[in-house]
């Protein structure tokens, strides 16, 4: 949104510069991108009045010009303007000048002549008309410009010096895409009144109108319109030219240059129809039928669909609603009878049919983020007379007002106590009261403690008391409302599970994993590649009604596959040393929903070396194997702080699993996921070759467990004894349940217990295997004896014995 200084200053009497002004909507939460001088190239040239014309001797299409610049002697110009004539007004741009496009003026000859400066056409100055050709230098006329004196700084004469500020609107702010709506947020800041035009809203009922209006589809909220006959289409005035100029819009004619102007005063896109062009005397506001084409303003021919809202005659489309006008109805020279239309579009109607034309317009813009209802006749008043008292002619008698989409804003309570809460402020309700009135926010007094309030219509993002709460923030000032710590209670509160899965991240990345982030949509071809049986529940794939490609055709049910696809891209790439992960959700379809059903999960493929790039030739070409997916998922696990689920493993595992190499993550009989090693012919199917291994879990039933409290434990006042035990067991027994039954029997005694030494082979029969523990004891109260350990190191090795069919392996 563009605006200029001097243009705020007509509807707020603010006595700053365009800097504060900068400052203060900055500080109001409106981010002001630019603020610059209007036509700087302008400081060297100044009014001239030509005194005499004469006939270059050395060229037919020159003229030799003797110039009025106010010194003590007329300069001599040579001018190849057809227009140029004694006793004109018009810009010299004098030596030393430097004109828009870097154009330097210097004295110099031409065709033999001297020539003392250069007399100026309007796009040369960088004051293009749009289409209205001048036909040579500026004309300016006295009439125009009282006053007009020669040597006068032409900026200041043309009313040049001022300065451009453009502001880059959210979309929760229509309101500010008027300067009128800039204006109103510096008053409220000033504590100024804001000066609007004093126009009053036509009066359309009574009289019968000369055309028709009808609406056909609910897309259309107001619809206003009013016809002006016997116009006269002209160039526009300078003030309005200028203005136009100002905020990058090109003047027209002086009909279609007041909307626009309006459209920028009011934030209200307006449009004008040449009426005599309109068929049958009838506007339809309805929607495009299938296969219908049109060509807009810019000369495109659109292809339409039945999606998007059109202005229509009783034959055709004459303007896409809300973006762009027709050819078949444009305003041009020969325009007598002028239908003006005010409207409002529903916000994401016009947004959606932008996008499928691509087409965006400074109308679309406004219309896009919510247009004032109630602006409408207001503008369209504002309009009338703008064009009347520039173009003539008369208004005729009656016009339309649709309103039937028009609804009031709700009626919001607006709590003092819940302000200061809020924003830690001391405020009362007079002063609440007043900031919002400065931005005519205006309410009911319910009590010393509250007020009723009905948001002003263009304030259309105002639905909650938060949302007046922010205002309230906004308008005393962000810099104002004071600063405090937070009072926190000295103990470990309860992790709730969506705080979790930043800590999943950070221990997965600890452990020196690598973040993938992919796409939820994924290849319906990924169920066929790993090997998916009919009956498995990640085959209900959820399809996409727009798909981006046949490859991303469906809602992911498992994280793997986008992750086998970023290995591959890895490994092609020469990067095989691979840890990724992924958390993220999967979507399975459910027949008895239209929404998906939604789990969270962890995935992982590693695959390379243990630990690529280490100096120690024996360890930098060690593979990852299983061993590293289970110390992971241990790390994992006591980061998290849930204890109990164990690894087993899996009696049936997945067909994208290895047999023999896949193992369950169980928690009292439930599965929490599985790790394993990739089969190769999964890996065939997504074009890797080299071994990988996989972690899939759900994170939500993970997270569902309940996690131990960290407690502080003094340090230990006497010491510990370590006393080490080897035990022969069948193969098939696991070392970790081997574990479990020494914490069981060792009790209170037992502070630790690891496994130092699995071996198999020399004097060890086949099918049997050696497990060694190094098992520490400590007493908290005393020192341990020897006596009292073995007493407890003997209960160990019996229930190892009895239940592992062990026998005690002696050094």
């Amino acid at each position: 949104m563009k605006c200029t200084e001097n243009w705020l200053k007509e509807y707020v009497a603010v006595e700053f510069g365009p800097d504060e002004i900068a400052a203060r909507l900055t500080m109001l939460g409106l981010e002001v991108d630019a603020v610059e001088p209007l036509y700087p190239g302008l400081d060297g040239v100044c009014v001239g009045r030509v005194l005499s014309v004469t006939r270059h001797p050395n060229a037919d299409r020159l003229s030799l010009c003797e110039v009025d610049d106010g010194g003590e002697r007329p300069r001599r110009v040579v001018c190849g303007a057809p227009n140029v004539r004694p006793g004109m007004f018009t810009p010299l741009a004098l030596p030393g000048a430097v004109l828009p496009g870097n154009f330097k003026i210097k004295a110099s000859k031409i065709r033999g002549e001297s020539s003392e400066g250069m007399l100026c056409a309007d796009r040369e100055l960088g004051l293009a008309e749009g289409q209205v050709e001048s036909g040579g230098i500026m004309d300016l006329d006295p009439g125009e410009f009282p006053g007009l004196v020669p040597g006068a700084p032409l900026a200041q004469v043309l009313g040049l010096r001022d300065t451009m500020i453009e502001v880059d609107l959210t979309p929760n702010r229509p309101d500010c895409a008027g300067v009128i709506g800039l204006a109103r947020e510096l008053a409220g800041s000033a504590g100024l009144p804001l000066r609007q035009p004093e126009v009053s809203p036509p009066e359309l009922a009574g009289s019968e109108p000369p055309f028709a209006v009808k609406v056909e589809a609910p897309d259309c909220l107001r619809y206003c319109a009013r016809l002006i006959r016997g116009v006269k289409i002209a160039p526009s005035p300078w003030w309005l030219r200028r203005r136009l100029l100002a905020v990058g819009l090109r003047p027209i004619n002086n009909v279609v240059d007041v909307t626009n102007y309006v459209m920028m005063e009011y934030g209200q896109p307006m449009h004008a129809f040449d009426f005599d062009r309109l068929a049958g005397g009838l506007i339809r506001v309805r929607r495009a039928e299938a296969g219908e084409k049109m060509t807009t303003l810019d000369g495109v021919e659109r292809q339409l669909t039945p999606e998007m809202l059109l202005i229509a005659d009783a034959a055709q489309a004459v303007a896409v609603a809300g973006i762009m006008g027709g050819s078949d109805s444009e305003v041009g020279l020969e325009s007598v009878n002028i239908l003006l239309e005010s409207a409002c579009f529903e916000a994401k109607s016009v947004r959606a049919t932008a996008a499928a034309l691509k087409l965006a317009t400074d109308s679309s813009y406004r219309f896009e983020r919510g247009v004032d209802p109630q602006a409408a006749p207001r503008a369209l008043a504002r309009a009338m007379k703008l064009i009347v008292s520039l173009a003539g002619g008369e208004v005729a008698p009656g016009g339309v007002d649709y309103r039937e989409g028009v609804v009031d804003p709700p009626l919001l309570t607006l709590r003092l106590g819940r302000i200061n809460d809020l924003l830690g402020t001391d405020l009362d309700l007079e002063t609440v009261a007043r900031h919002l009135a400065g931005i005519e926010i205006h309410g009911e007094r319910l009590d010393d403690q509250a007020l009723q309030i009905r948001p002003p219509s263009f304030r259309v993002d105002l639905e909650r008391e938060v949302d007046l709460i922010e205002e309230v923030a906004r308008l005393i000032g962000y810099d104002r409302i004071p600063t405090a710590m937070p009072m926190v209670a000295m103990e470990m509160p309860a992790t709730a599970d969506g705080d979790q899965r930043p800590r999943i991240k950070a221990i997965m990345a600890a452990l020196g994993c690598y973040e993938a982030v992919n796409y939820s949509f994924v290849n319906p071809a990924h169920a066929d590649w790993m090997g998916l049986d009919a009956a498995d529940q990640r085959r209900r794939m959820l399809p996409l009604l727009n798909p981006l490609s046949e490859e991303q055709g469906v809602m992911r049910t498992t994280l793997l596959p986008g992750l086998l696809e970023n290995a591959r891209h890895n490994i092609n790439h020469q990067c095989p040393d691979l840890r990724l992960f992924e958390l993220g959700k999967v979507f399975f379809a459910e027949p008895s929903s239209a929404l998906p059903r939604e789990e969270e999960r962890l995935a992982a493929v590693f695959g390379g070396r243990r630990h690529p790039g280490s100096p120690l030739l024996w360890e930098g070409e060690a593979t990852v194997d299983l061993y590293d997916l289970k110390g992971l998922l241990e790390e994992l696990l006591d980061g998290l702080r849930r204890s109990g689920p164990v690894l087993v493993p899996a009696e049936d595992p997945p067909p994208y699993a290895l047999p023999g190499s896949c193992f369950n993550l169980n928690h009292e009989g439930g599965k929490l996921g599985e790790c394993g090693k990739l089969h190769p012919r999964v890996l065939k199917a997504f074009g890797i070759k080299q071994e990988l291994l996989y972690l899939d879990l759900s994170s939500s039933r993970l997270l569902a467990l309940p996690a131990t409290r960290p407690a502080f434990t003094p340090l230990p006042r006497f010491p510990s004894v370590k006393w080490d035990l080897a035990l022969l067991v069948p193969e098939e027994v696991p070392a970790g349940e081997m574990l479990t039954v020494i914490r069981q029997a060792g009790g209170k005694l037992l502070e630790h217990v690891e496994i130092f030494d699995v071996y198999r082979g020399k004097n060890i029969e086949p099918g049997r295997k050696s497990v060694a523990f190094a098992i520490h004891y400590r007493d908290a109260e005393r020192t341990l004896n020897e006596e009292t350990v073995a007493v407890v190191h003997r209960k160990i090795i019996d229930q190892l014995v009895i239940r592992f069919h062990g026998q005690l392996r002696e050094a």
